[in-house]
Formats: C-alpha cells, sequence, structure tokens
C-alpha cells in the first residue's frame, strides 16, 4: 500500500522494486532509516531496532514538486539549498532550492539553460536563464554572500562528438549574470559537479572536471561587487572519463568538504569508487586520485553527485552507467568515510534517475533533504527529524 498524501504524488512508497539493506556492526543513528521507514516500507528485523533509536511518531513530512520552467527545459541535475545568512531584497532567500537543468524541451544534453526555485508541489520559478546550449550541469552551489555559481558543459547536439569544455557562470541574488569564468582564468574543463567552503567574505570552490578527470580548488573572495576569483590550484588528477552513449559522459562527479579535516572526497564515476584527498583546502600542489576510502560493488553502481552529510556520513547517488544491477535502480547510498555501508534507497524503478542530492542546514531538531528523480523531471524534499548530539 503507498502512502498518499492529498495533492502529493510520492516518489518513496512501498513498491516492489525497492529494496532496503542495512550494514552490520555497531549502531549508528541514521537518517535514511527515518525517511525510508516513515513513508511505509516494511521493516526486517534488524532494521526495526536501529530505526527505533528515532522512535518517529508520525511519517516525516515530505513533498514532490515539478522542476520543468515554462521554457521546457529537463533532466535536473544540480541541487543547493540557499544558505542562512544570504541577503535579502532578491528573488531567492535562505531556505529556498534550487535546481539546475542540463537537457533542453528537446531533450537535447548539454542543452538546458536554467536555474529554477523550486515551489512546493506547484510548478517552479525560473531563477535564471542563459542563451541557447549551455548545458547547466550538476556544478551548483549558493555563496551566502549572495551569489549563485553553476557550471556549463555545453553541447551543440546533444552528443559526446560536440561537447565543450564549458565554463563556470556566476548570478547575483536576482539572477543576474556578474561573470563567467572560463577555462583559461579557473582551470576547468567540463565543470561536471562542485562543493563550497564559504567562510563568508571569503571561499574554496571545489570543481570535479570530466573532460580531463581532475579537480581544481578555487580560492575566492566575495564582496558587494561580486565574486573575485584569486586563485586556481589542481589538486587531484588521474579519474578516468570518457563519453558514454547514454549518460553522455562519465568521469569524477561528486565532491564533498570536511573542513575540520581537510579532506576533500571525490566520487569517481568509472573508477565505481570514493576516494579521500588530504590537504584539499590549503594543497598547492596535484596529489593524484588521494586513496580509496569506499569502493563497494554491491551498492555502487557509478556513484555521481554526492554531500556530506550532518550526521558525518557521505551520501551518493548512483547513476547506473557502471556496474549497474536491474535490481537496484537509481539509489542513493549513506556509508560512513571509513568506508562503512549504511543503507540505501532507490527513487524511481528506472534506471539512471537518481542525480543531484542536498541537505539543508538543521534547524529546530530536523534536517531537510532533497533528491532529483530526472526519470520524472521531479524533487522529493523530505523533512527528517535529526539531533545534532555531536555523534
Amino acid at each position: 500500500m503507498n502512502l498518499v498524501i492529498p495533492g502529493l504524488t510520492p516518489t518513496i512508497s512501498r513498491q516492489p522494486h525497492q529494496r532496503v539493506t542495512h550494514g552490520k556492526g555497531r549502531r549508528l543513528k541514521r537518517l535514511l532509516f527515518a525517511m525510508l521507514y516513515g513513508t511505509g516500507l516494511a521493516l526486517c528485523a534488524t532494521g526495526a531496532a536501529v530505526a527505533g533509536e528515532l522512535t518517529p511518531l508520525l511519517p516525516p513530512a515530505f513533498v514532490t514538486s515539478p522542476t520543468v520552467p515554462t521554457n521546457g527545459d529537463v533532466n535536473p541535475y544540480g541541487v543547493a539549498f540557499v544558505p542562512d545568512g544570504f541577503p535579502r531584497f532578491g528573488t531567492i532567500a535562505p531556505g529556498d532550492l534550487l535546481v539546475s537543468n542540463f537537457n533542453n524541451a528537446k531533450n537535447l544534453q548539454g542543452t538546458g539553460t536554467t536555474v529554477v526555485k523550486i515551489v512546493p508541489n506547484d510548478n517552479p520559478v525560473t531563477f535564471f536563464q542563459g542563451g541557447p546550449g549551455l548545458g547547466l550541469s550538476t556544478a551548483l552551489g549558493v555563496l551566502r554572500g549572495g551569489f549563485v555559481v553553476v557550471g556549463s558543459v555545453p553541447t551543440t547536439d546533444g552528443s559526446f562528438g560536440t561537447i565543450k569544455p564549458g565554463s563556470l557562470l556566476v548570478l547575483n541574488r536576482t539572477g543576474g549574470l556578474v561573470a563567467q569564468w572560463t577555462p583559461a582564468m579557473a582551470k576547468i574543463d567540463g565543470p561536471w559537479d562542485l562543493t563550497i567552503f564559504d567562510q563568508g567574505g571569503q571561499a574554496k570552490i571545489f570543481v570535479s572536471n570530466v573532460l580531463n578527470g581532475t579537480v581544481v580548488r578555487l580560492d575566492v573572495s566575495i564582496d558587494d561587487d561580486g565574486v573575485h576569483l584569486n586563485r586556481s590550484t589542481q589538486i587531484a588528477s588521474g579519474y578516468p572519463f570518457r563519453g558514454d552513449q547514454a549518460a553522455l559522459v562519465v568521469g569524477p562527479t561528486g565532491l564533498a568538504y570536511d573542513p575540520q579535516l581537510d579532506i576533500l572526497y571525490v566520487a569517481s564515476t568509472v573508477d565505481n569508487a570514493i576516494f579521500a584527498v588530504s590537504g584539499a583546502g590549503s594543497s598547492q600542489h596535484d596529489g593524484g586520485k588521494g586513496v580509496v576510502i569506499y569502493a563497494d560493488n554491491a551498492h555502487l553502481h557509478g556513484p555521481i553527485a554526492m554531500t556530506l552529510g550532518p550526521n558525518g556520513h557521505l551520501f551518493v547517488s548512483n547513476g547506473d552507467a557502471i556496474n549497474a544491477d536491474p535490481n537496484q535502480p537509481s539509489t542513493i547510498v549513506e556509508f560512513t568515510p571509513q568506508g562503512r555501508f549504511v543503507a540505501q534507497f532507490s527513487v524511481d524503478p528506472t534506471p539512471a534517475s537518481a542525480f543531484g542530492l542536498a541537505f539543508a542546514n538543521p534547524s529546530q531538531q530536523f534536517v531537510r533533504f532533497a533528491a532529483v528523480d530526472d526519470a520524472t523531471n521531479t524533487i522529493t524534499v523530505w523533512k527528517l527529524p535529526f539531533e545534532n548530539n555531536g555523534q
């Protein structure tokens, strides 16, 4: 039986295709368990014990909303929440959710031109619409100083044969283009994903390059006049990359940064593994691929977008271009930085439907988690119980 909320179409319900699996060993608080078991999935004996640690009284609130803007762009990729402290008097505000679109209305990859603001259970509002053929990628982030950064990996006809190195676009809080960083300026080549360590007046933007298998760190400063690119440093390389008939291109994608440890985690799609690059925020040289911290052929199926959760775990979406498993389509996997599997769930029965995901800042014992389904061109946001008790 599906969980039905009037006016909503849940992407997570009790469906035959969904499989929930659990790690062994010492019990850990699991954010995904709160989501999974609160939306009608059957508990196994082990899951019941672990889920009981959260003792939810009601299913967590969740909303599924469309991502298609008025110009018809499809294939949502990047996902980012507007952080606390973002300036007022713009068209976006703290807590808003943004999504970048990679395809145009004809579903040609690398031709989408829009970043949209999600309206719960309603059509999105276009925040930014650029010129033809941008191909806005998973590289989407928001600086609390009042700017949005989004990557472009364009094609002219939706094929790998016409793919271009692209650029990084800097938008102001009303969606105006204020800067465009080229490959020569920023050492980028197919900016496929990014993550930001935001320090207010300055920030470190880490960018994965899908067309040359590298990661660069952009050291920037922020003021009322804009975002100023001070230095670009290649800090990692050697990740395999190639064209793909279905996915267009595969290579290093998801990035997550832990500033306390100064470690950048890299999801290498072709390697089907997660790497850790030490000293990523301060290094002035290329450290290669880093070290493998998670290689799990049972649960990784071409990892793409990735984020660091407020519980200290890593969350990655599977694109199914590598090591596909028809019994585990479009999954999001939770695991520890020490390489311990925690949980997984499927966002859609169709393979290659999962992509961008993000957490908002925790507040009032809850945290919002968002994930796109690019088969249905929707995004679901869950409100998950979370106690920030240092564990």
